[in-house]
């Protein structure tokens, strides 16, 4: 969730996180409060007074709904290609029998986010935050017209590195500009709003994907609609102001000074102008020396590198338990557990986004009161038992799925399978070994979908009397299967899908995030807040190119496996490496890294916890 800030360079992270702070115990707080000398715990309720507080200024609430757009789009685009797949392989043939092309058209926006997030970074610091999200929506625009009207999956593809660029050039440069241009006492709240559009784009992009299933073009309009909120945040930015800032760092204090006073109250305009005054200054001086830092002097240092471990660990291990295989992949896998219908498969996706957002909200309330490890424990505790329900449904479904009768097959004479026709032991033949047949598909019975039915060429070239297989098959009201078998078990499968992110969103979802803004010292946070955001966009790369590859070598129960496994892994890697740092001031971190005081009961309180509380 909170991704986009670890995307800044070090002059800018260092800025922001600066400026998330506690001013006041009746302030309004941010879910992080970092500020120089160390971790402030958040009060969830004081989020209300905040909303209230942005209220009475809408030009406040202007600026951050228009830079928070980013967000949205990038939640979008994560989620609406996951629907838009199921139409693109029934148009492209090329697409359906090749694995690789469907990986690809999926992981290449991430490819450009990576590249866009690194060009956005200096981006920002050259022309401003406002000039980087009008490119952005430029990039997203151009991106979303390119898909919508690709003749081929190479098009298609290209339009998805382009949208990528855009989505990782606004997910580094909205909360930026959000942060520059709100007052202290709603930055915080306003800033973390951003992580909940995210999750809020993934579950409208489900909803505009069910919209669109009975539409003449389906995925064309899936992904052009995208191009809507990029054209309306490039509208509104147009009339926006440059970050204050962006703009004081660069000698340009009067117009700098203009748009502060139309954010900020009379009477606190000039204590802002001294604060803004302040904080270029100390960046400078903070920021001189880490902008000199190179990576081999990171690792001599020990609690940099000992930071980084648990870092770098935990942003790498959020994207192997699996996470973008279930966003990005969610339809396909509930087709994979026996569910046949497209629309079926959108409308029972819809659940995963929705509680993908349950979960960001419920992070905001009980990251602070729980405390990072516990909740990263619980998280994966939790996805442990999901995935190995989930595996163990994929492997009952597997191993029991209808088998392929003779006298159903030979009703669709002229489909038959070639495989199937020419096997030699067509009688042992089931659902699961038609599928894995070349190019086909299984006809379930018109009778109950559990009993025998027939395996049919799956080629949607192949016509007879102008129609093909699959309208051949569903006009005699059976159901048509070329992903999964039909099952009896396949609701667990959804339960599984519910469960994992129940788990996941509030812990291995977040935690990552905020763990990495707080455990390394401040002249060293940019430079090792990147490296940890790298790796988690090339682990996110990695497994949203392998994942249905590795279902179709593997199996989906072992890839699922796997899964269940590394995050066993994950687990003894937070008890080990991982520390708690809820409440802790800079210099304790440090101390803690030093001495490697990684607190294994996590479950007991520390005794400057009990303090806290008892001052509170």
């Amino acid at each position: 969730m909170a991704m986009a800030l670890i995307f800044l360079n070090p002059r800018e992270l260092y800025i922001t996180h600066r400026e998330l702070y506690v001013t006041h115990k009746k302030s309004c707080k941010p879910v992080i409060g970092v500020m120089e000398g160390g971790v402030h715990p958040a009060d969830a309720s004081s989020f209300k007074d905040c909303f209230s507080l942005a209220w009475k200024n809408p030009y406040v609430l202007r600026l951050a709904f228009s830079a928070g757009i980013g967000g949205l789009l990038f939640g979008y685009d994560t989620g609406v290609i996951s629907g838009a797949l199921l139409y693109i392989r029934d148009d492209f043939e090329s697409v359906d029998k090749k694995t690789v092309l469907q990986e690809s058209i999926v992981s290449m926006a991430v490819a450009g986010a990576i590249i866009g997030a690194a060009f956005g970074g200096w981006l920002n610091d050259r022309f401003g935050r406002r000039f980087a999200l009008l490119f952005a929506d430029f990039l997203f625009f151009i991106g979303a017209v390119l898909m919508a009207a690709a003749p081929n999956p190479s098009v298609l593809i290209m339009g998805r590195i382009f949208v990528g660029f855009g989505v990782g050039m606004a997910s580094m440069t909205a909360p930026l500009y959000i942060s520059e241009a709100s007052p202290a006492k709603v930055r915080g709240a306003l800033v973390s709003t951003n992580g909940f559009l995210i999750t809020g784009g993934q579950f409208l992009s489900y909803l505009i994907n069910l919209a669109f299933t009975k539409a003449p073009g389906t995925w064309r309009w899936m992904l052009g609609v995208a191009g809507v909120p990029a054209l309306l945040q490039f509208v509104l930015m147009l009339a926006l102001p440059e970050s204050p800032r962006w703009l004081y760092r660069k000698g340009r204090e009067a117009e700098a000074i203009t748009i502060l006073r139309k954010i900020y109250p009379a009477e606190d305009v000039e204590a802002e102008i001294e604060a803004l005054k302040d904080s270029v200054e100390k960046e400078l001086e903070e920021t001189g020396s880490s902008e000199k830092i190179d990576v081999i002097q990171l690792m001599k240092t020990k609690t940099v590198r000992r930071g980084l471990v648990a870092g770098v660990g935990l942003q790498v291990f959020q994207q192997f338990v699996g996470i973008n295989t279930v966003m990005y992949y969610s339809p396909t896998i509930v087709q994979l557990a026996g569910i046949a219908s497209n629309q079926t498969a959108l409308l029972l996706s819809l659940v995963t986004a929705g509680l993908n957002a349950l979960g960001s909200v419920v992070s905001i309330y009980f990251i602070d009161q729980t405390g990072r490890k516990k909740l990263l424990v619980l998280s994966l505790i939790g996805v442990i038992l999901s995935l190995g329900l989930l595996s163990a449904v994929f492997q009952e479904t597997t191993t029991h799925s209808p088998p392929v009768s003779m006298s159903q097959t030979t009703h669709f004479s002229n489909f038959t399978c070639p495989a199937f026709e020419h096997s030699r032991s067509s009688a042992n033949w089931d659902c699961m070994k038609c599928l894995k047949g070349s190019h086909c598909g299984f006809c379930a019975s018109s009778v109950d979908k559990l009993l025998p039915g027939a395996c049919l060429l799956s080629d949607s070239s192949v016509k007879i009397a102008g129609k093909t297989v699959k309208e051949t098959c569903q006009g005699e009201g059976r159901l048509w299967y070329t992903r999964g078998c039909p099952s009896k078990l396949g609701w667990l499968a959804l339960v599984g899908l519910a469960l994992y992110i129940i788990f996941f969103s509030p812990g291995m979802g977040t935690v990552p995030w905020i763990v990495n803004s707080e455990i390394y010292p401040l002249r060293f946070r940019g430079v090792c807040g990147g490296i940890a955001a790298t790796a988690n966009w090339i682990s996110n790369l990695i497994v949203a190119q392998s994942f249905l590859s590795l279902t179709e070598a593997i199996g989906t129960s072992w890839t699922f496996l796997g899964f269940g496994v590394i995050s066993v892994v994950a687990l003894v890697f937070v008890l080990v490496f991982v520390p708690e740092t809820k409440g802790l001031p800079i210099e304790d971190i440090e101390k803690m890294l030093e001495e490697r005081a990684f607190q294994l009961k996590f479950w007991v309180k520390r005794p400057e916890d009990v303090k806290k509380n008892s001052e509170v």
